[in-house]
């Protein structure tokens, strides 16, 4: 369970960093479409995409809806399972994070200052989750040396 722990904690990390990587790609898209003469209005959202670039802002929604929340739920289901220290409150915090971020894009679109608190909180998710499972693998290593510990003493030998 401590890698199924670690997988989905590290994977909650390279989601977040996608989710960069594909709002910077439709910004920057978008950006060349303006600066060609495009222009962005709410009759741009019907029919086809206006430029390629159009689907990093749709990986960015779908991936931030509904893939990062599911993979928090099931890390904050699974941390109950794992027998390290702080494991749930790991978990906890990156589910209360997500909670937050999701929020924070939803309400973004009717006040802009929510999306600078958007990406604020998008670096502190990619921590929270870094250390959960990196809480899970650093007792992984210091199980693994005490129990090295104890074999190295001979059964006959005096503490």
């Amino acid at each position: 369970m401590r890698i199924t722990y670690r997988i989905f904690s590290f994977a909650i990390c390279a989601l977040v960093a996608l989710q960069a990587a594909s709002h910077a790609w439709g910004s920057a898209g978008l950006d060349v479409y303006i600066a060609e003469g495009g222009v962005v209005d709410g009759s741009a959202l019907e029919g086809p995409p206006p430029f390629p670039e159009v689907v990093g802002f749709m990986i960015h929604g779908m991936n931030g809806m509904f893939v990062i929340p599911t993979l928090a739920i099931l890390l904050f289901i699974f941390s109950f399972f794992v027998k390290a220290p702080r494991a749930v409150a790991f978990a906890g915090g990156v589910l209360a994070l997500v909670v937050v971020q999701v929020t924070l894009g939803l309400f973004g679109h009717s006040i802009p200052l929510l999306g600078s608190l958007h990406g604020i909180n998008a670096l502190l998710l990619f921590t929270a989750a870094l250390l959960a499972g990196l809480n899970v693998s650093k007792r992984r290593v210091e199980a693994a040396a005490a129990a090295a510990s104890t074999e190295s003493v001979p059964a006959g030998a005096a503490a």
